[in-house]
């Protein structure tokens, strides 16, 4: 059966499952089934499909792969039950469970085709293998570059009296190479068993030397002149995939589990994970709520080559408490988040944005969501911080060099793990054992490292409670509705207290979590001596002067304090909120761009009071000094159209030789799109494959043009015709449309919508029998058939 075919017998709903386990397939939507095919057969395709098999389903792959053409489930089942482990055989075979369910699922992906009797793998599968099971190629392969006079001589050797070529004869007496490995010595034999079970290269110096059974005096030259190694370059051999098939017994593969390891690692209680988890996400939001509220008093720079300074991370950790991998972690989900960004002077500076005051004002629970959400899905990896890369340069927090692209697929994979282990707290050897069986094909020392940062993350953020996946974060792993896991976090965050209790040694107790407002102005107006179960502030004279600085007055202070303290009014604190705030502002400080300066008064004041001079917005400072707002180079020439000379100086009051300073403009950062998530809304999927099934009828049957109906051109109000065009998508019926073609005349069309996006409908056209994309501002109305 041909695959094209095969593919074109799936009912409707293995085409879903098969576009929705594939999502690439369809992106864009191929006009018609064959061509969806040939896209399931492209490299790139397979090869992103075989990354998502587990070691299981991904060995069947290999199985297939090994075999001249078609196989039956029987031998297939035999095949992979060899390969099970001793206590695992029985009869019926333990793998046809397995087996049957890994089949049907290579089915959906469209890996593998074909009926029980005669299973195959679809086309380019094996070529996207390399050493499928850690077998080498065929002989026929292998030897491939070899001179035909050096296989002629192989061929006499091992083979001598048979007809054909040599190539072709050496590849029928490999076929049995019993008799060809019973006849090399122990050390010979030692150095194929090295390469049984893969990988089946190896490297030997002069691999390409000519050599003949008689003449062979090493291991290795007997090897090669008996054809049992094949030399693929001048100092690489390979092991033909017929030799290594006899070594392993027939065997494809050593050792191969159903089932995927056991999750070992201590159980816990959940109520008390749960809780754990809730107190470790209150924390969070209030070091992420803390983080924004310190910067955006004193924001530290942006770095040029981008980024957070190494001084400045060590001081937001020090303001913080917190380690400064932690203060890493909160800055980088805070800026994934929207809550911080560059912005500020020509320089930059790293500053909350307004999104931060939306999620300010927002219970905790949903604060946490949007914090854990984003942390899942983002693509920065905040546990390089402090690492070097390739150049040996440090990777600073909220760098670019941050970014990999399978951070957001390692996190969602390593949670998965804990989901499966409920109440457990796997170690973190058994979460690497099982994605190492999950995802054989997604293997190396950065996926583990990412998988370190996951747990270490989760368990930080609050997603994790002891080790265990907390409830609230499984509802946030299965995706469909946050509020739910806002829901499941809600009860058991600490409810927060709306006072403190004032000390007469200027301090004050907090005896819970503060509510959030209390917090801010708490933080603003003393520091933080020390945390714990309950948060002691400390009052000074720079504390109070720096609420005074934001705007507070002394009476306010006061009144504030006295509102939310559980305790009298120490006579100490009242003191020195008073003393401060009285010598608070007595000298000011403004700023001025210019000044100009004249020893006879009355020239300034004849300045002043030219109209023209309004817009320098002028201020007398003495008599013979004015300050603008406005820059030196503007104020002598704006000084020059009034009809005066004046002249610039330096700060010491030389002359200097003015002129223009350059202006810059800083432009706004690229908006950096978000990848999509594997998989796809049913709908589309539903509509894609409408899409494909009208487009394939059209490409078999190539249909004549249909007739427009006679009458009115349909004409309706746009959100109409959207509407009832969604609904003809849904429900995959024909409508009759108006459309505006380029040059602005109203034809009628006959549709069979399949998608609608990007401001453009997909749809067959049974008018031109074919399909097309319209312009949905071009449809004036909507009709049905």
């Amino acid at each position: 059966m041909e695959f094209t075919e095969w593919i074109r017998g799936r009912t409707d709903d293995q085409l879903r499952a098969l576009v929705s386990s594939r999502p690439e397939l369809i992106t864009p939507v191929p006009a018609h089934l064959e061509g969806l095919a040939s896209r399931a057969a492209s490299p790139s395709a397979i090869g992103r499909a075989l990354d998502r098999l587990d070691r299981f389903t991904l060995a069947v792959v290999e199985t297939l792969a090994v075999q001249d053409g078609p196989t039956p489930k029987e031998r297939l089942s035999a095949l992979i039950t060899a390969a099970l482990p001793p206590s695992s055989r029985s009869d019926p075979p333990a793998a046809e469970p397995a087996l049957s369910a890994a089949l049907d699922r290579l089915r959906d992906l469209a890996l593998v085709y074909g009926p029980d009797d005669a299973l195959d793998l679809g086309p380019g599968v094996r070529k996207v293998l390399e050493d499928p099971a850690g077998l080498g190629p065929r002989a026929v392969e292998a030897f491939r570059h070899h001179p035909p006079e050096q296989l002629d001589e192989m061929a006499d050797d091992i083979a001598p009296g048979t007809a054909g070529t040599g190539k072709e004869r050496l590849a029928a007496a490999l076929a049995d190479p019993a008799a060809l490995v019973a006849s090399v010595s122990a050390e010979a034999r030692a150095a194929l068993d090295q390469l049984t079970w893969g990988p089946p290269t190896g490297r030997v110096p002069n691999a390409r030397r000519e050599v003949r059974v008689a003449t062979a005096r090493s291991p290795i030259e007997e090897l090669l002149a008996r054809g049992l190694l094949a030399a693929t370059g001048e100092e690489s051999v390979t092991l033909p995939r017929e030799v290594g098939l006899h070594l392993r017994g027939g065997r494809v593969h050593r050792g191969l589990p159903a089932e995927p390891p056991p999750l070992e690692g201590p159980e816990r209680d959940r109520e008390l994970a749960d809780r754990t988890a809730a107190g470790q996400a209150f924390m969070f939001v209030r070091a992420a709520e803390e983080l924004c509220e310190r910067w955006s008093i004193e924001p530290p720079g942006v770095l040029r080559t981008g980024g957070l300074g190494v001084r400045d991370l060590k001081r937001t950790a020090a303001d913080l408490d917190l380690p400064e991998w932690v203060t890493a972690l909160v800055v980088e989900v805070a800026h994934a988040a929207g809550l911080i960004a560059a912005g500020g002077g020509v320089d930059g500076e790293w500053l909350p944005t307004p999104a931060y005051d939306l999620w300010r004002v927002r219970g905790t629970a949903d604060r946490w969501v949007t914090l854990a959400t984003s942390w899942l899905h983002m693509d920065r990896v905040p546990g390089l911080v402090g690492e070097r890369d390739e150049r040996d340069r440090p990777l600073n927090a909220l760098h670019a060099d941050l970014r990999r692209a399978a951070a957001p697929g390692v996190r969602a994979a390593t949670l998965g793990v804990l989901a499966a282990a409920p109440g457990r707290a796997p170690s973190r050897d058994a979460v690497l054992e099982r994605l190492a069986w999950e995802q054989p094909r997604r293997r190396g020392p950065l996926r583990e490292q990412l998988t370190e940062f996951a747990l270490r993350e989760a368990e930080q953020i609050g997603v994790t409670g002891l080790g265990a996946l907390s409830g609230h974060g499984r509802a946030l792993l299965e995706g469909g509705d946050t509020g739910a896991a806002a829901a499941a976090l809600a009860p058991l965050l600490p409810e927060p207290v709306d006072h403190v209790l004032l000390q007469a040694d200027l301090t004050a107790v907090a005896p819970g979590p503060l509510t959030s407002e209390l917090n801010r102005w708490m933080t603003l107006t003393a520091d933080v001596e020390s945390k714990g179960g309950a948060t002691v502030y400390r009052f000074s004279e720079q504390s109070i002067r720096r609420a005074l600085d934001a705007g507070h007055g002394g009476e306010e202070l006061l009144a504030m304090l006295a509102r939310h303290s559980a305790t009298p009014m120490p006579q100490a604190l009242s003191y020195l909120v008073g003393d401060v705030a009285r010598r608070h502002g007595r000298i000011r400080v403004g700023t001025a761009s210019a000044y100009v300066r004249c020893d006879d008064p009355a020239l300034l004041d004849q300045i002043t009071a030219d109209r023209r001079s309004a817009a320098l917005r002028l201020r007398r400072l003495a008599p013979t000094v004015i300050a603008s707002r406005t820059s030196r180079a503007a104020l002598v020439d704006s000084l020059r159209a009034m009809g005066y000379s004046p002249v610039a100086e330096s700060l010491d009051g030389d002359v200097i030789i003015s002129q223009l300073d350059s202006r810059r403009t800083e432009a706004a950062p690229p908006v950096r799109a978000v990848a999509p998530a594997n998989g796809i809304d049913p709908h589309v999927a539903a509509a894609a494959v409408r899409a494909l099934r009208a487009g394939d009828a059209a490409h078999l049957a190539r249909r004549e043009p249909a007739d427009a109906p006679d009458g009115q051109i349909p004409r309706g109000p746009a959100t109409a015709t959207i509407s009832a065009l969604q609904e003809a998508i849904k429900q995959g019926v024909r409508v009759w449309i108006g459309y505006l073609d380029s040059q602005g005349n109203a034809t009628s069309r006959i549709l069979e919508p399949a998608r609608m996006e990007g401001g453009y409908l997909t749809a067959y056209d049974e008018t031109r029998a074919a399909v097309h994309r319209f312009a949905l501002h071009r449809i004036t109305g909507v009709a049905g058939v």
